[in-house]
């Protein structure tokens, strides 16, 4: 019975070191298209994705895009062509340790650094000097809080809002409401390398297509892209030091929060009401509380916690309002 049991350890031991070291999956051509259409700068001797495309003549505003949590700026792909017949540039990077980008390890990552990124994109693109407009989701809307702080406080100058427009971010850990999974990895240190390993397709699937609604589920072919991204550069393997992120919300939520709440930088927010991670009614009444000089959109009951990728008509009419209304 013994010798049983050793040989069924023996053919596991391989088969599991296997299935833990699976390589990423091939970029489909969508995703390559994307990854091709895009360039590289260093920050801190680290490679850092972004797309640039110049769009409408006649006009020179630039609108900068941040995406979310766990994906990249692939976020965007839905809006991105109306954008550039609106703005003379459209600019969107995957954050340090997301999609094309870099994703060090062993590495503490911050929302401080990736502001710091965001803030060296624009120095590398000379707009130093321009006013930028920025639609944040999610992460990003942490990350375009501490940029709005360092801006407001005059604190390092690198970027100077035109305006600023937010969607479904944490903003308040008090109606923040993370996945199992997430928080798992953020305050397991003994799980949280061997759930990294063991985070796959089907698990990943299933997490995402929880946060967004039924009606608005991703393709087979988006979901597969989303987990591609991440799977890049072995993103999966960081997934636990970037979760720090909602820690470090908690930590410093009279910074953030008192950002958004003291700008007169023109403000909105696009909100999906079905968002399981940031719900309805809780989030958005005290947004609306807290945040009063900031219009709001509430999109259709169905869209949930990604409106850019679920109703990206309702997601553009919404912004472009916002945009012509000061």
């Amino acid at each position: 019975m013994r010798e049983w049991w050793i040989h069924v350890g023996l053919i596991c031991i391989p088969l599991v070191a296997v299935y833990l070291h699976i390589p990423p999956p091939q970029l489909s051509p969508a995703l390559q298209k994307w990854h091709s259409a895009g360039e590289v700068f260093h920050f801190r001797g680290r490679e850092i994705f972004y797309r640039d495309s110049y769009g409408a003549l006649g006009s020179s505003d630039v609108v900068i895009l941040l995406h979310g949590f766990p994906t990249s700026s692939y976020d965007w792909n839905k809006i991105w062509e109306p954008l550039t017949q609106r703005f003379h540039r459209v600019i969107a990077l995957d954050f340090l340790g997301f999609g094309f980008s870099e994703k060090p390890r062993p590495h503490r990552y911050s929302i401080f650094e990736q502001a710091s990124v965001v803030e060296a994109l624009v120095a590398h693109l000379g707009l130093n000097n321009q006013r930028v407009n920025l639609i944040s989701h999610d992460y990003g809307d942490t990350v375009a809080l501490e940029l709005l702080y360092r801006s407001d406080q005059n604190r390092t100058g690198h970027l100077t809002f035109n305006s600023l427009c937010l969607s479904n971010g944490g903003l308040f850990p008090e109606t923040h409401y993370p996945r199992l999974l997430q928080t798992l990895l953020k305050d397991s240190s003994f799980l949280a390398p061997l759930l990294t390993r063991l985070t796959n397709y089907m698990i990943f699937q299933k997490g995402i297509g929880d946060v967004f609604g039924p009606y608005t589920q991703p393709t087979d072919a988006e979901f597969w892209d989303m987990w591609t991204g991440l799977r890049y550069n072995d993103g999966n393997l960081v997934l636990d030091s970037i979760l720090q992120y909602i820690n470090q919300r908690l930590k410093h939520r009279e910074r953030w929060v008192g950002a958004l709440t003291s700008t007169f930088v023109p403000l909105h927010m696009i909100y999906g009401p079905l968002d399981p991670v940031n719900p309805h009614p809780q989030f958005i009444r005290l947004y609306q509380q807290l945040v009063q000089r900031s219009t709001v959109t509430i999109l259709d009951e169905h869209i949930s916690h990604y409106p850019q990728l679920e109703d990206p008509t309702g997601f553009l009419n919404a912004y472009f309002n916002f945009i012509h209304s000061f």
